[in-house]
């Protein structure tokens, strides 16, 4: 089953490895980095399921990481960790696209809690359990449900379901799909991508999963 791929940029030694180590204990995968050149300014190419980022870089600021990748069109919730406590900073960062913000020293298990928040937030979920018309999901326990009936999914096809769900009525493209079933490797070709949209549509019904040719697939409510 796949876990939540978490970037974080941070590039203090310690706490890097301290925040890395808890999110991984937390059921998360993990990708670190330490300067901001290292960092795509592409999300889409490591589709993340949320970034923290850090503000002081050795190489940059993050404040501009995250005013490029909001220009851009970037999709990913995004939390700022920051030393700095000014009011109209804070404000200013949550208006350049940052969706959360901690002011250092927090506590690891805090920035865990949060993570989670934004993440229902994107979906736009307000529960453990998303809802989209008659189908249901529990992303942390791998369960779904249509009209009460539990569904038999497959680890791939429930991941696929969750992605979909992530932006219920919105397009979600097939490179996107394929980067997220395979974040650490190579993604999934197309042909993979068609086969397992299939196979769920069976599961699910073939009405709740909308082709848009040429670009993705939109989970219909």
């Amino acid at each position: 089953m796949r876990r939540m791929h978490i970037l974080l940029i941070e590039d203090d030694l310690d706490l890097g490895n301290g925040l890395a180590a808890a999110l991984r204990i937390e059921g998360f995968n993990c990708t670190w980095w330490r300067r901001a050149g290292d960092v795509p300014l592409r999300l889409d190419d490591i589709a993340p399921d949320g970034v923290v980022l850090d503000l002081g870089l050795p190489d940059g600021h993050g404040e501009d990481l995250l005013a490029t990748w909001r220009a851009r069109g970037e999709h990913a919730p995004i939390i700022v960790i920051t030393a700095r406590t000014d009011l109209n900073e804070r404000l200013r960062l949550l208006d350049k696209g940052a969706d959360d913000f901690l002011v250092k020293p927090f506590a690891t298990s805090e920035l865990i809690s949060r993570l989670r928040a934004v993440t229902r937030r994107w979906a736009r979920q307000a529960k453990e359990r998303w809802s989209c018309g008659e189908l249901e999901l529990e992303p942390r326990a791998h369960l779904a449900w249509r009209s009460g009936e539990p569904l038999n999914l497959s680890p791939r096809e429930f991941q696929l379901l969750l992605e979909l769900a992530r932006e219920p009525g919105a397009v979600v493209t097939k490179s996107r799909l394929a980067r997220r079933l395979e974040p650490h490797g190579e993604p999934l070709d197309a042909a993979a991508i068609e086969v397992h949209v299939s196979n769920l549509r069976k599961k699910i019904g073939a009405e709740c999963i909308h082709t848009v040719r040429g670009v993705g697939y939109r989970l219909e409510g």
